[in-house]
């Protein structure tokens, strides 16, 4: 029991971290390859280690074809989509900081649409909570932007906005589509035939508007080694475990932290502002955070 109720509070804190920490692979490794095609050579090394993984373990797969195409559905939108947007408007010069602060908005947008999709139930406590994380997530980023300085934000085009909103509404979708549609699939096999859809999504794009060539060199090997290892097999993997186990609102609540993690990360690796404003804003989060779980589950 210990055992247990220590492993659902780890589990959920190691996925945050994880996940915080693909802003800044993303950052690391697209001035050696473009987005999709950084992204198509992730997936592809995915897929060759989870097969394996796959057989050895002996792991079912989905009995029907219309089961994978639910989870080919969910593999575009969680994988292609959002990373493939989020990877975009970095490289269009978009700063890490406020891709995460839009990809911060997902509990908010994933509990309007697991309401009305899963008709989850939304309590007074759980909304607060919600707009609590919102209000604490513009806390943490607001000292790294020069709000009275319009020159700023320039560096990056209009389409990097809207293309992380267009990568927000992806995985708020894809979360929800994942719970309503998926919640029986194996975990490892269904994550398979994800990575599998999101690979030929990317090979399209790599096909239509990118070049597909590769600067190979040390630090491109290392965060494409952390992305495919650290991001695409453990991240996602205790992500689909989070999604079978939780509402989607609590699970949602988790990418609150996302933000933080990013600011805290960028201060010690980029020596950038961490201030009083950053540490109130870590308050409410976390407090916002608390609220959104639901008391029961």
């Amino acid at each position: 029991m210990i055992s247990s109720t220590f492993s659902s509070r780890l589990v959920p804190l190691l996925f945050v971290w994880i996940w915080s920490t693909g802003f800044l692979a993303a950052k690391y490794g697209l001035p050696y390859a473009e987005p999709f095609t950084l992204l198509a050579y992730r997936f592809a090394l995915t897929l060759i280690l989870l097969a394996p993984i796959i057989f050895v373990l002996r792991r079912s797969w989905p009995k029907s074809w219309g089961e994978v195409l639910h989870l080919m559905v969910v593999g575009m939108l969680i994988h292609g989509v959002y990373l493939g947007g989020v990877f975009q408007a970095i490289k269009w010069g978009m700063p890490a900081g406020l891709s995460a602060m839009i990809i911060g908005l997902q509990p908010l947008v994933m509990a309007m649409i697991a309401s009305f999709m899963l008709k989850e139930a939304i309590g007074q406590r759980q909304w607060a909570g919600l707009v609590l994380g919102f209000i604490g997530l513009y806390f943490v980023l607001f000292e790294r932007f020069n709000y009275s300085d319009t020159t700023v934000l320039v560096g990056f085009p209009i389409w990097a906005f809207v293309i992380m909103f267009v990568s927000l509404l992806s995985i708020s979708l894809g979360v929800i589509y994942q719970k309503r549609y998926c919640s029986d699939m194996d975990i490892v096999s269904g994550t398979w035939i994800q990575y599998a859809s999101a690979f030929l999504f990317t090979l399209i794009v790599v096909g239509m508007f990118e070049a597909g060539e590769v600067e190979w060199s040390l630090p491109f090997v290392a965060t494409l080694a952390w992305q495919v290892l650290g991001l695409s097999i453990g991240a996602i993997l205790l992500l689909m475990a989070m999604i079978r186990k939780d509402a989607s609102v609590r699970v949602g609540s988790y990418f609150y932290l996302v933000a933080p993690l990013v600011a805290l990360q960028a201060w010690y690796l980029f020596d950038e502002k961490l201030g009083f404003t950053t540490a109130v804003g870590v308050v409410l989060i976390a407090l916002g955070v608390n609220l959104a779980r639901p008391s029961k589950g």
